[in-house]
């Protein structure tokens, strides 16, 4: 029993040595975290707009007809090219002809009568200053007269509408370039102003954009973009803004911009989708940190920079940005090394041990 009495103590504090030395461990094990983080480098940061729209273009033309008749002849179909003056159908003229003719002897047969009515009005003129007819006579005779004259004009009109139709029996292209669109074939009945074809001058392709209206001060003629298209999306262009439309959409609260290509792009069409990013601002030498790395407590911007392998709460001030990066104006230094994503749980000093290190933002586009 005396033996137990000895041995006890010993173990006690045996055990109190390894139950300090676990807390010890847990609690410098609890002030430990592992981040990725970032260098901050100085770089460039590009501030674009984003736009979509779709290809349209600044030279076309659609055709319709003039005169209410039956196609003979299609010399072009969709697709196909045409210069202008080249005649892209021809109507057939038989029942025009018959029109014409109808309205010359409509006409001609109404001058004979006002020249009848010319004759009849000048001998009760003469009957009537030798009192042989009286007043009412000699104001029919001229009544009648009148008429005549009035139809002879209508004739006349008439003869001269069939007369011109027959110059627009042909519908002609107006400018060199591609049939987008043609709608006729022979033996169609066509009325008039029917839209039968749209030309299209592809080298005048432009983009159609729109743009939020919040994004309207940011731009002018100019600015140069950069525009991608859904059919090559491997491929990237090059555009200047050319026009901006001073009007806003009063539901969508967008606005329409016209970007110039720079160079001929092979094998997109009028009404392909596009994107463009409108490059607006260009800061060379910007220290940028990603967004993520930045929190913001009681109404300051913070980071959490690392100092020999321990954290520091660094107050920052944030100047330009874009979809992923912030300008750092103050605060950091290139070189230093920030934490990418912060967790509420971290405290000034804590130990940190790095899993991986970006080497800083990458320039590039980024929209607004």
């Amino acid at each position: 029993m005396q033996s137990l009495q000895k041995i006890l103590p010993k173990y006690t504090i045996a055990l109190g040595v390894i139950f300090i030395a676990t807390v010890v461990f847990l609690m410098m094990r609890g002030n430990v975290v592992h981040v990725d983080a970032v260098t901050v480098k100085g770089m460039e940061l590009v501030q674009a707009v984003y736009a979509t729209g779709y290809v349209d273009a600044d030279v076309m033309a659609d055709l319709r007809t003039e005169i209410s008749a039956t196609v003979r002849t299609v010399a072009f179909r969709e697709g196909e090219r045409v210069k202008k003056g080249e005649r892209i159908l021809q109507f057939d003229d038989q029942q025009l002809l018959f029109l014409m003719r109808e309205a010359e002897a409509a006409l001609s047969g109404q001058q004979s009568a006002v020249n009848d009515a010319a004759l009849k009005l000048q001998r009760s003129r003469n009957l009537f200053s030798q009192g042989a007819v009286s007043r009412q006579d000699l104001d029919d005779a001229e009544n009648i007269y009148t008429q005549a004259e009035r139809q002879l004009q209508q004739r006349r009109m008439q003869f001269e509408s069939a007369r011109d139709d027959l110059k627009r029996l042909f519908v002609e292209a107006p400018i060199d370039g591609v049939l987008a669109f043609q709608d006729a074939r022979a033996g169609d009945y066509l009325a008039s102003s029917t839209l039968v074809a749209t030309v299209v001058d592809t080298s005048s392709y432009i983009l159609n954009v729109e743009i939020d209206e919040l994004d309207v001060p940011k731009l002018k003629p100019g600015q140069a973009a950069t525009i991608a298209f859904d059919a090559l999306p491997e491929d990237r262009f090059s555009a200047l803004v050319e026009r901006i439309v001073p009007q806003t959409d009063t539901v969508t609260k967008t606005s329409r911009v016209y970007l110039a290509l720079q160079e001929p792009v092979q094998g997109i069409q009028i009404g392909m989708t596009a994107t463009a990013n409108i490059i607006y601002s260009t800061i060379e030498g910007a220290l940028l940190v990603p967004k993520t790395a930045v929190f913001e407590e009681q109404k300051h911007q913070y980071v959490w920079k690392i100092i020999d392998g321990r954290l520091k709460k660094q107050q920052v001030t944030p100047g330009a940005s874009d979809l992923t990066y912030f300008e750092i104006t103050g605060g950091l230094s290139g070189g230093d090394l920030v934490v990418l994503n912060p967790e509420e749980r971290f405290r000034d000093g804590m130990e940190a041990e790095i899993n991986d290190v970006r080497g800083g933002a990458a320039s590039g586009l980024s929209g607004s």
